[in-house]
């Protein structure tokens, strides 16, 4: 198994504050949008850029959700093994908000469907966007595209992206590994 590295720790946080400061220029105040780490890997970067908003960019209004889209999946009885779920963190109504999606890998769009149907628990949201960190192209099962991408890759089918963040795997980087 080899790996190559897609995104250092610079690279990624030259990324992050890209990403930070398109969603000010499309929602300014944050106001009436909303921000969903999609569990279990979104969540550190939905964090990440929350804090970049807060201390950075002085933003008072963000307000932040994790979302666990386990049994809300279409492979949710597929597996041999049993899945776990994640912990539902949201706090507030999604009811006419502007929600952002938030997720490391956009691989074949079925997570960001299940969470389109999970969001629903919580409103009807205005309008729902996704931001990814990385979006692999050529992989996609259903027609979903990230409004906000940190980069985009060519993968094929026996490779996978991994994204390592420092609060989880003491380092932020992205790896293309081959199986």
């Amino acid at each position: 198994m080899s790996q190559k590295v897609l995104l250092n720790e610079k690279e990624v946080n030259i990324i992050l504050h890209r990403l930070a400061c398109q969603l000010i220029e499309k929602h300014n105040d944050f106001s009436n949008t909303v921000l969903i780490g999609l569990q279990p890997r979104g969540v550190f970067l939905a964090d990440r850029i929350a804090k970049i908003l807060r201390e950075d960019y002085k933003v008072k209004n963000i307000q932040l959700g994790h979302l666990d889209i386990t049994f809300f999946r279409d492979d949710f009885r597929r597996g041999e093994k049993p899945l776990e779920a994640n912990t539902t963190k949201i706090n507030f109504l999604v009811e006419d908000k502007d929600v952002v999606f938030i997720d490391d890998v956009l691989y074949t769009g079925r997570s960001i469907r299940a969470a389109l149907t999970a969001i629903q628990s919580f409103g009807r949201p205005n309008e729902i966007e996704l931001l990814t960190l990385i979006d692999r192209r050529f992989s996609r099962h259903l027609p979903i595209q990230p409004n906000y991408r940190g980069r985009q890759v060519d993968v094929i089918n026996n490779e996978k992206v991994k994204v390592n963040w420092k609060e989880h795997d003491n380092e932020d980087s992205v790896y293309l590994i081959e199986k």
